[in-house]
């Protein structure tokens, strides 16, 4: 099975001006093509060669699993923007309430996870088998799906994701992140 980059929802200047298009140019246009070119050469001939993304994500280790890791975090990460941000439907809404008081809590406590990680990686809104949501760091290519757990949101906390915009203040581009969050989408993923 060939891997191939998915196709953004929106195009590449749309999410101006929290997101140039030079930064879409970049992290999505370099950077994803990168692991996408690279994970399609290392499972050639290995039994990963035939196996969906996610089975992947679930069995290899490596570099394997990192450039599948990435594939799939970033095509996560780019269908979940939007250059018209949706309202929080009320199902979320709920949620957030549920496991959070509100959903200003649960972007106060997100926001602060994505501000403290400390090096390269992503900062996820998850949710367990029981329907329990939860904020999750992982490091590098970290992904939920290794601990079964559902990826709800994420947001990429690796430098490359931000430096063209806003230089070293992932501060900034966290909150300009929160202007692009599709969040009919994210309330399609709950259960």
């Amino acid at each position: 099975m060939k891997h191939s980059m998915p196709q953004l929802p929106y195009t590449m200047e749309a999410l101006a001006p929290h997101m140039s298009q030079e930064t879409l140019e970049y992290h999505y246009g370099k950077h994803l093509q990168t692991y996408v070119d690279n994970l399609n050469k290392l499972i050639t001939g290995t039994p990963f060669e035939d196996l969906p993304l996610e089975d992947i994500i679930r069995k290899a280790d490596g570099g394997i699993f990192n450039n599948a890791a990435q594939t799939w975090n970033h095509t996560f990460f780019f269908e979940t923007l939007t250059p018209r941000q949706t309202a929080m439907p009320d199902k979320l809404i709920q949620k957030l309430m549920e496991n959070f008081g509100s959903p200003e809590a649960f972007k106060q406590e997100f926001t602060q996870k994505a501000t403290t990680l400390f090096g390269s990686g992503w900062v996820w809104l998850t949710e367990d088998t029981q329907g329990k949501l939860s904020i999750l760091t992982e490091p590098n290519a970290g992904n939920p799906l290794t601990k079964g757990m559902k990826p709800i949101l994420v947001l990429d906390v690796w430098e490359h994701a931000y430096y063209i915009d806003y230089r070293n203040r992932r501060a900034a581009f966290i909150e300009a992140f929160w202007n692009l969050v599709d969040w009919e989408k994210v309330a399609l993923r709950i259960i």
